[in-house]
């Protein structure tokens, strides 16, 4: 434990509580999650953990920024797979989607939660915008207004539509009494039954 201690200090300690932030979460809901708690899972004391975040706020932005950084992440994967195999990007992008919070239901629940984080946050907003950009990359192959700046009504309502089965999954009716592969499969079938709604005109 003591050499546990000594990593910490050494510039890990950050990290480890954000790492609490999830056991905590995953078992207990983000309701339950306090610094002191995260401290006393990691092995430190209150007062090391204040010396990061300064209040709960604080430690579930840098929760929530990093739950969004990979999201981004697991998107552009999916993305990138879809053009090395030249398959739908749509239904990639969004069966990452919802994996990704099958997966890591903490995370999901996390990111959008503004009445618990500090949502003008510089690092949590440069996350989100990214965010945005990696959605707008990945349905870019089958919607609308693929070269504007900004969300397009069309990705708005796919992401919508993705993020919204994503729920149901994690918090709602959908899928209860399912493994998850049989989560996945169901998923991948809506998306695949929504996608034709998405076609470029023409193709």
């Amino acid at each position: 434990m003591n050499k546990e201690k000594k990593s910490y200090h050494h510039g890990n300690l950050a990290e480890s509580l954000l790492n609490a932030v999830d056991e905590i979460a995953t078992q207990f809901g983000l309701e339950a999650v306090t610094l002191r708690a995260c401290a006393k899972l990691v092995g430190v004391s209150p007062s090391s953990a204040f010396r990061h975040y300064t209040d709960k706020r604080d430690l579930l932005t840098a929760f929530a920024t990093r739950a969004i950084k990979q999201l981004s992440a697991t998107l552009v994967a999916a993305n990138e797979q879809a053009k090395s195999d030249e398959s739908d990007a749509f239904i990639a992008v969004g069966s990452a989607y919802i994996e990704f919070a099958l997966s890591k239901p903490a995370f999901f629940r996390a990111m959008w939660r503004e009445e618990t984080i500090y949502s003008t946050d510089q690092h949590y907003v440069e996350a989100s915008n990214q965010l945005n950009s990696h959605l707008q990359g990945g349905f870019a192959r089958t919607l609308y207004d693929k070269d504007s700046a900004s969300l397009s009504p069309q990705e708005l309502l796919a992401w919508s539509s993705v993020h919204g089965l994503a729920n149901l999954m994690v918090d709602g009716p959908v899928g209860n009494g399912m493994s998850k592969s049989e989560q996945l499969i169901l998923a991948r079938e809506m998306i695949v039954a929504m996608q034709p709604a998405f076609r470029l005109p023409g193709s």
